[in-house]
């Protein structure tokens, strides 16, 4: 039994739906309790409700597992208190394995939430946890928040520069490298990046979707403070907020880039492209008879892997 944590999140699915399919038994932690249906369908052997900040309610999820598959909710304050209380369930459990869901570039502390993982992964150093950190950059998958905007609109929007380098990652591949990780002998004490192919800027980002749309596709740079104000009348809150701008900035300063070597050796073969990542999700979201088509992305998610 693994314990995926955070699992009801587009991560968590994935990762569970990948160990499902190789047959490893998985137990869920979600916040809700209505998550629990749509990740049975994905794989989940168990779906346990509960609040990460619970020691002891993280102590009962974590009870008989052998290993944990750990995510904290994106963008979280308390990621280090959560980090903490992951931790201590661990050992509590003796799990055999604890792989940790970081980031690209934890160290840089002006990005905070990066940081914040960076501090976990030290408390993971300190705490004879036999663990395995990854760190992946970007998703591909962000761009599916604006599908509709760049399909209907041809317009895809970004709050730092078009031309800026951007390393990004199929989620999916992801999900195969933590199963791969979770599921196969060794791996303590390894730090793996998790990288696509190539660093893309939007502008070329732009170019492959408009490829694939068959429609000329846009990027624009959004004014960081709209963007916020938009990210605010969704509700997102101000330490988010804040946390996000300055990543934008980052961004905007030196990029995000990262070395694909690690993710290919871990899958035996090349990371997707964004343009195979963009030729997939055409494919497989085209409608039918030309209808309208599907949305993308659940509207609760802000995750910025």
């Amino acid at each position: 039994m693994v314990l995926v944590t955070g699992a009801a999140g587009k991560t968590g699915r994935t990762v569970v739906q990948a160990l499902a399919e190789r047959g490893v038994r998985v137990r869920a932690l979600v916040f809700r309790e209505e998550d629990s249906v749509p990740l049975r369908r994905l794989g989940a052997t168990e779906v346990v409700a509960a609040d990460m900040r619970d020691a002891k309610a993280f102590n009962r999820a974590a009870s008989g597992v052998r290993a944990i598959y750990h995510i904290c909710p994106n963008v979280h304050p308390e990621e280090v208190e959560i980090g903490e209380a992951a931790i201590a369930a661990a050992r509590s459990s003796e799990v055999e394995r604890f792989v940790y869901h970081s980031v690209l570039l934890p160290a840089v502390e002006a990005m905070p939430h990066h940081w914040l993982k960076y501090r976990v992964e030290k408390l993971l150093a300190e705490s004879g946890v036999a663990f395995t950190a990854l760190q992946p950059c970007a998703y591909m998958q962000n761009v599916l928040a604006q599908w509709d905007s760049i399909a209907e609109l041809g317009r895809f929007a970004v709050p730092y520069g078009i031309d800026v380098e951007i390393s990004l990652v199929d989620l999916a591949d992801v999900a195969e490298a933590a199963a791969i990780v979770l599921t196969t002998q060794g791996r303590a004490g390894a730090t793996y990046e998790l990288c696509g192919p190539e660093a893309i800027s939007p502008a070329r980002m732009a170019d492959s979707l408009g490829r694939h749309l068959g429609r000329p596709v846009r990027a624009e740079e959004e004014d960081v403070a709209a963007w916020a104000r938009g990210a605010r009348s969704t509700g997102l809150d101000e330490y988010r907020i804040d946390a996000l701008v300055r990543m934008f900035g980052y961004y905007d300063r030196r990029g995000f880039t990262g070395s694909p070597d690690a993710l290919a050796w871990l899958l035996g073969r090349g990371p997707a492209t964004f343009d195979d990542f963009v030729a997939r999700t055409v494919a497989e979201r085209s409608p039918p008879h030309g209808g309208r088509s599907l949305p993308f992305s659940d509207p609760r998610e802000s995750e910025t892997n």
